[in-house]
């Protein structure tokens, strides 16, 4: 069993914010499947079991979705290497990504989470870009991560979801 998990805020007033691009790129998957996501209240979040992977997204807030995936790790006894964890990140270039076996939260709260529950940093990631250095200078870091993706962003999204998605 492999266990895609992507971080985000539940409700809409956090859809097509930056923070929420995991949640995103995990809905546009279920979408080019033609699938729905199904609740798992007791595991706090909700799932999609497709042949031999689990995709899920915590209904938890960023700062707490460890809660989540530790539940789903031990009610399926999972190792470390079985996880993928997909958060965003303003340090990188927006339309980037960059995957890592293992490595430090980088400030981000959803993957201190996760390395508080598990233990360990040393669990798989991909981070995907949402940089836009001049807007996050403008906002700083907080107002950034909960600002929507600009016009031209926005335009760009479908592309960078197709180009992540080639490499799940």
């Amino acid at each position: 069993m492999k266990l895609l998990f992507f971080l985000g805020n539940p409700g809409a007033e956090y859809n097509f914010t930056r923070h929420n691009l995991g949640f995103l790129l995990a809905d546009f998957y279920l979408k080019t499947l033609n699938k729905t996501w199904e609740p798992h209240e007791k595991f706090h979040s909700v799932y999609k079991k497709l042949d031999s992977t689990l995709l899920v997204k915590p209904t938890t807030f960023y700062n707490n979705v460890g809660l989540s995936l530790g539940e789903w790790k031990n009610f399926y006894k999972l190792d470390l290497t079985d996880l993928l964890v997909i958060c965003d990140d303003f340090h990188l270039p927006f339309g980037t990504s960059r995957f890592r076996e293992k490595g430090t939260a980088g400030g981000n709260n959803g993957l201190k989470s996760v390395i508080e529950t598990l233990g360990t940093d040393a669990f798989p990631r991909l981070r995907l870009g949402t940089g836009n250095d001049e807007l996050r200078k403008t906002l700083g870091d907080i107002d950034f991560v909960l600002s929507r993706f600009t016009e031209e962003e926005k335009k760009q999204l479908p592309d960078f979801l197709l180009s992540v998605l080639n490499v799940l």
